[in-house]
Formats: structure tokens, sequence, C-alpha cells
């Protein structure tokens, strides 16, 4: 059974940083591509970085490039989110997921919320 828990989230200031935790069990994800993606209120669910097995050559959606880096620690099949100068519009729920995404892996997420 596959699991993803994601972790980090939290109430920031508009520019500060967060930095977001993905654990898969269930899942070899070292051999999977993972995305991170979130939900705001109202809208629908997007995808934000996603990053090969490899590590090389990330995506990231144009509202947060330069702003957001997606890792991952095969070893300890962890992916993470890096997020800096936050903004209140990157408020919302955010997801791990492998990409494309698999129904059924969905988690709860964790709520990042940015004060203005």
């Amino acid at each position: 059974q596959v699991q993803l828990v994601e972790s980090g989230g939290g109430l920031v200031q508009t520019g500060g940083s967060l930095r977001l935790s993905c654990a898969a069990s269930g899942l070899t994800s070292s051999s999977r591509t993972m995305g991170w993606f979130r939900q705001a209120p109202g809208k629908g669910r997007e995808l934000v970085a996603q990053i090969t097995p490899s590590g090389v050559t990330p995506y990231y959606a144009a509202s947060v490039k330069g702003r957001f880096t997606i890792s991952r620690d095969n070893a300890n099949n962890t992916l993470y989110l890096q997020m800096n100068s936050l903004k209140p519009e990157d408020t919302a729920v955010y997801y791990c997921n492998t990409v494309p995404s698999v129904r059924g892996y969905w988690g709860q997420g964790t709520q990042v919320t940015v004060s203005s």
C-alpha cells in the first residue's frame, strides 16, 4: 500500500521560507518522477514542481520558478520542496505524488498559509 505523507507546512509572513517534506512508503519513489502539487481555495490542483529520478533539470511552474527548489533523497524515499520569498498567492494545501499523478496516492497534504 502506497502512502505519501507531507509535512512542514505552516503560517509564514510574506517573504518568508518553508521547507516541505514528503515521506514515501510502499513505493520505490527513487525510480519515479515525483512532483509537488498545490490546491488553493476554490481552485483546481496544479503541478508546482517535478523532479526525475536522477534529479537532472527539474521542472517548475512559472509562478514559482526562481523561488522554489525541489529535491529528493532517494536513499530515504523522501521528497523536499524548499520555498523562499513566499507570497500570499502561494497559500494552498501542498501535496506530493508521482508524475503523472495516481489518484490513490494522494495524501492529506500540508497547509501553507502566507500572510500579507
